[in-house]
């Protein structure tokens, strides 16, 4: 049984080692893949795991390499010119099943051209995989070849691809500056933007949680019997904090039935001031208006100090050294004590 075969396509060579399982196209070894079923599923892959945008620079970086190393074979080749190497160019991918790619407007002066593609294998994948937009591999492949063969860095732009409802896809070249390193910084900075952008909303998130955490810590309203409840004072109270204090405060005394509000000031000795002092005194006055008696324990002699200072008026609240004096003061106004 014959293992060997090769044919000949437009001056191009086919051959074929069934025994070692080799195919080779102009003496290299290639390899064949179904366009819009292995080849579509490689393209899905990358996608699905790189995401859309570093999919698109992959394939572009990737194309465009290639075609230097294109551009490059055929550069090397004697007594060929720009113009000759691109038509056999055009006439080797053809025969490759790359689709018919065609050169227009090509300038050798002013290295520009254009190329005309048609039924290319990406444009098959792209119709696939249902894309709304052409990929970017063989745009940067033909910016490769022609980098090459210009000796210059050459880039792209598309006119307009096939698969937006035109007979083929075209797309012009010129020098450029614009290399494809610079896409792939791009593309890792646009990276790394996400993720700061990503880290913010998630700092927003957890110091929402955290002050809404410290805001149920915060001075809690604590029913210690019927009819008593206690609020300790901690750290320093500004006009925002000072504000949550007294909405919170005012609304849970009649939730809680309370006659007697304790204040507990042992949290605020290193922290007491003439605001603090202010702080207290209104709180105190405004419960007296729907019925509730403050009583004020844990004052140190720091504070009486400032209180003194101040000139606020704390003196017509009941005051006590400790919680467990107020509380046993606030029992005896009700004729109960603790056994």
């Amino acid at each position: 049984m014959n293992t060997q075969h090769s044919i000949n396509v437009g001056g191009l060579s086919f051959e074929w080692d069934l025994e070692n399982g080799k195919f080779l196209f102009e003496g290299q070894e290639s390899v064949l893949f179904w366009t819009s079923t292995a080849m579509k599923m490689l393209f899905d892959t990358i996608e699905e795991i790189a995401g859309e945008d570093a999919a698109g620079v992959v394939m572009e970086t990737t194309g465009y390499r290639q075609g230097m190393v294109v551009g490059s074979y055929f550069s090397e080749m004697e007594d060929v010119d720009v113009a000759q190497a691109a038509a056999l160019i055009t006439n080797t991918y053809a025969s490759a099943g790359w689709g018919v790619a065609e050169i227009h407007n090509l300038d050798v002066d002013d290295s520009t051209l254009e190329v005309h593609l048609k039924n290319s294998w990406e444009h098959k994948i792209n119709v696939a995989q249902q894309k709304t937009t052409g990929g970017n591999f063989l745009p940067a492949h033909y910016a490769g070849i022609f980098t090459e063969l210009f000796e210059k860095n050459i880039w792209y732009e598309v006119v307009h691809y096939q698969i937006d409802g035109f007979n083929e896809s075209i797309i012009r070249y010129f020098p450029s500056e614009k290399t494809i390193e610079e896409n792939i910084h791009r593309l890792a900075r646009a990276s790394e933007a996400r993720e700061i952008r990503q880290l913010e909303k998630l700092v927003e998130e957890k110091t929402s949680e955290l002050t809404m955490l410290i805001k149920e810590l915060s001075s809690p309203i604590i029913p210690v019997l019927e009819g008593i409840v206690v609020v300790p004072l901690l750290g320093t109270y500004d006009e925002e904090r000072s504000e949550e204090l007294m909405i919170k405060t005012l609304q849970n005394l009649p939730t809680y039935k309370a006659k007697y509000l304790v204040l507990d000031l042992t949290g605020l000795n290193s922290n007491f001031n003439r605001q603090a002092a202010a702080l207290i005194e209104k709180l105190g006055a405004t419960a007296g208006l729907i019925g509730t008696e403050t009583i004020l324990v844990g004052i140190s002699p720091k504070m009486s100090m400032v209180i003194g200072e101040s000139g606020i008026d704390i003196l017509k609240f009941n005051c006590f050294q400790t919680l467990q004096h107020g509380i046993h003061y606030a029992l005896a106004q009700n004729g109960r004590s603790i056994l």
